[in-house]
């Protein structure tokens, strides 16, 4: 269960995501998060989310993105929104910090289990240098949370045959698809007051102001 003021952050793709609105205390609206992305931070992989919509709104700073392979430089106030099943990538596309609004529609909690895995891994030192699990850890992972996020690379039939021959290797060597340790946020922060004025949310020790974004 996410609520406002949870963190999760990678240190090795050098994101840090601090919870808006969980499905703690969202009562079936969108979830949000604010994202910090430091300069030449990036999310792991081009990907698509098979359940939910994401958006991107940016607050400051500069975010590349890629969507159905188009590529935008977005800077404060544009966005761009990654429907169900559409292949997107982003990163930090300039020398400063990167402030960016997510929404996801709807709110899917098993997402965050997934971000604490694939974090929590990547900060004890088990993933590249781009986050990136091994591929027995891969195997196991990308089954498990194959309805919340797929990798565009390889092709999925590809992958579907791979984790099926890995996967079973990589339990009898001690992995698996999720882990206990890294199943929860990473921290709790006071959200950005400024931040959850854009996102029309009240501080959280006061009544909700709006729906959000």
């Amino acid at each position: 269960m996410s609520r406002c003021g949870d963190v999760y952050e990678n240190k090795v793709t050098g994101e840090r995501a601090v919870v808006l609105r969980g499905d703690e205390d969202g009562h079936g609206q969108p979830g949000l998060v604010h994202l910090t992305a430091r300069p030449h931070g990036a999310v792991v992989g081009e990907h698509i989310h098979p359940q939910f919509q994401e958006r991107f709104q940016v607050i400051s700073g500069r975010l590349g993105t890629r969507l159905d392979g188009v590529e935008r430089t977005l800077v404060a106030g544009q966005e761009a929104v990654a429907r169900p099943g559409a292949a997107h990538d982003w990163w930090n596309a300039g020398e400063d910090e990167a402030q960016v609004l997510i929404e996801f529609t709807p709110l899917y909690p098993r997402f965050e289990l997934m971000i604490g895995n694939m974090f929590g891994l990547a900060n004890a030192g088990k993933t590249n240098a781009k986050g990136m699990p091994g591929l027995l850890q891969l195997a196991l992972i990308g089954r498990e949370f194959q309805d919340v996020m797929r990798f565009t690379k390889p092709p999925q039939a590809v992958q579907t045959v791979m984790f099926g021959l890995l996967g079973p290797i990589g339990r009898m060597r001690g992995y698996r698809g999720t882990y206990a340790e890294y199943g929860h946020p990473h921290g709790h922060a006071a959200p950005d007051p400024a931040v959850l004025a854009i996102a029309g949310l009240a501080p959280p020790d006061t009544p909700h102001a709006g729906a959000g974004a």
